[in-house]
């Protein structure tokens, strides 16, 4: 007897549980993509002649508050080629980003308070959380979509110069 109410017991809780999705029915999710905002434009210098050459220009997101530091381009699908995101420190220090969450393959461009490129990692691989490190001291980190810095022959000693909208 104690068996079968046992039994019973278990089967109404299961019963139960498997009816009741957390008291609500039919709930939906609903998200929100990010989409970019232009708030400025980049333009990356080529500086091994007398004269800069432009290599090329782009319009940027500026990440400036812990916030925007600390989610960067998570859970976006995608970014254009004309496009890149600029994080702005207070200070010049050595830097590490990783991937997580982020869905598409970067370029990590590591930048030193001179506006000159200290070092780049290429080709991040979404949703990796490895530590990606710069090479010295970096202010502004900039990232664009995976491979653009090998066709830019973007290199060390290299040169930005940003303006705000």
């Amino acid at each position: 007897m104690k068996k079968n109410i046992r039994l019973s017991l278990l089967a109404a809780v299961i019963v139960g549980l498997v009816s009741c999705k957390n008291g609500t029915k039919n709930e939906e999710i609903l998200t929100k993509e990010i989409t970019f905002t232009k708030e400025g434009e980049l333009s990356l210098f080529d500086l091994q002649d007398s004269i800069p050459k432009t290599i090329t220009t782009l319009d940027i997101e500026i990440a400036d508050d812990e916030y925007q530091i600390q989610t960067g381009l998570m859970y976006r699908q995608s970014m254009q080629n004309n496009q890149g995101m600029l994080f702005t420190f207070p200070d010049e220090a050595p830097r590490s980003f990783y991937m997580k969450n982020t869905e598409f393959a970067l370029d990590i461009i590591f930048i030193d308070s001179q506006n000159k490129v200290v070092s780049i990692q290429k080709n991040a691989q979404p949703l990796n959380e490895s530590s990606l490190p710069s090479e010295g001291p970096a202010q502004y980190v900039l990232e664009v979509n995976a491979n653009l810095t090998d066709s830019w022959n973007l290199k060390k000693g290299d040169s930005i110069s940003f303006t705000k909208m």
